[in-house]
């Protein structure tokens, strides 16, 4: 299994995103030559203009198949509002993630929301969080859970693959949340990215992002 470690690249305003790695990029572009091969040569991860044509194929065709099996796994800090907008697609898949069902009277919620806050918002989460402490009846929790705002941000490790970040870029490159246009930077910068946005990233420009590429 090949592995791409990719040092820790965003840590923004409004995402950071660590511990991040790409999985068996290098077997997946062997797969995609399967189908014109009569003995399939699993050692063939040369990266060829058919595997790419068909990695940038029309969404939805079918022919970009090969890049389910290039696997991305990542640490994200996400506000609720765009955690809501990401569990709509179906390989985006949230494997832990901190819990305001269970912690949200512990957070330090000087800390724990976007500047896009309002700050009013945060003052009367703190009055609601008091109350249940002096008070820790069930109806109190819930006033609790119910009023947080959507600025919230959580900690969360992800797993999906180029395929699905295809169409996370095409449909989030310039969204009205600054997280979805951060994130689809960020894809820019992966490894073969041209795989996903369907163009040659001028990694020049970009010097301070820079992937070290191990094998496991």
């Amino acid at each position: 299994m090949s592995m791409i470690y990719l040092p820790n690249s965003v840590h923004s305003e409004f995402i950071k995103i660590r511990s991040a790695a790409v999985y068996d990029l290098d077997e997946s572009i062997a797969a995609s030559k399967y189908p014109m091969q009569i003995e399939p040569n699993p050692k063939a991860t040369d990266l060829t203009p058919t595997a790419t044509k068909l990695a940038q194929s029309e969404a939805g065709a079918g022919h970009d198949n090969w890049l389910l099996g290039v696997r991305v796994a990542f640490d994200i800090d996400l506000t609720a509002k765009a955690l809501i907008e990401a569990e709509r697609y179906h390989f985006f898949d949230i494997i832990s993630c901190n819990s305001t069902m269970h912690r949200i009277t512990k957070f330090d919620l000087d800390k724990a929301y976007c500047d896009y806050t309002d700050p009013y918002m945060i003052e009367r989460m703190k009055v609601l969080v008091e109350n249940y402490n002096n008070d820790p009846t069930p109806d109190n929790y819930l006033r609790v859970l119910y009023s947080n705002p959507a600025g919230f941000t959580y900690t969360m490790r992800i797993t999906t693959n180029y395929r699905q970040l295809k169409t996370i870029y095409n449909q989030r490159k310039t969204h009205r949340l600054p997280e979805w246009r951060e994130f689809t930077d960020w894809i820019r910068h992966l490894p073969h990215s041209e795989l996903i946005i369907g163009a040659a990233v001028n990694y020049a420009e970009n010097a301070p992002h820079t992937w070290d590429r191990e094998a496991s």
